[in-house]
């Protein structure tokens, strides 16, 4: 899509250590991630990276899934990812585990005050969040 675009030489693709990035410090205006940082090994060296890499104003936006906190879609949440997630999974794939780790990796993910402070000790300000579709994901706003 990038080369379609005409934009290959201005944007490169790189895969990275995302708790070791070879990147010089205040590299980057802005850093994203979506539906990725919930499954960084270290949470806490992910984000004191990402800041690192990061201009002195720059800033930094997390789009993760999470649990609904309000009824009734915490409710529903809860039935469909114990029991139609998992069946579905199981039907599609032949195998017990499918799709039994995705809601139990949104269950153990930090989530929105525990998160952003997560987020102000890897030396962000101005962290926000906002919860989206119903609670399904949320948005998390830092500046450095």
């Amino acid at each position: 899509k990038v080369e379609q675009a005409g934009l290959a030489a201005r944007i490169d693709f790189q895969r990275e250590d995302c708790e070791a990035l070879t990147f010089a410090d205040a590299s980057f205006d802005a850093v994203t991630v979506a539906f990725g940082i919930r499954n960084f090994e270290h949470l806490d060296r992910g984000l004191r990276e990402m800041c690192r890499v990061l201009r002195p104003g720059g800033h930094l936006v997390i789009l993760e899934l999470s649990t609904p906190t309000r009824f009734p879609m915490k409710q529903l949440f809860a039935l469909y990812s114990k029991a139609a997630m998992p069946l579905m999974g199981r039907t599609i794939s032949h195998d017990d585990s499918a799709y039994t780790y995705l809601p139990e990796s949104i269950r153990a993910f930090p989530q929105g005050e525990v998160m952003q402070e997560s987020i102000r000790r890897a030396g962000f300000s101005q962290v926000s969040f906002r919860r989206l579709t119903f609670g399904l994901c949320t948005l998390y706003m830092a500046t450095k």
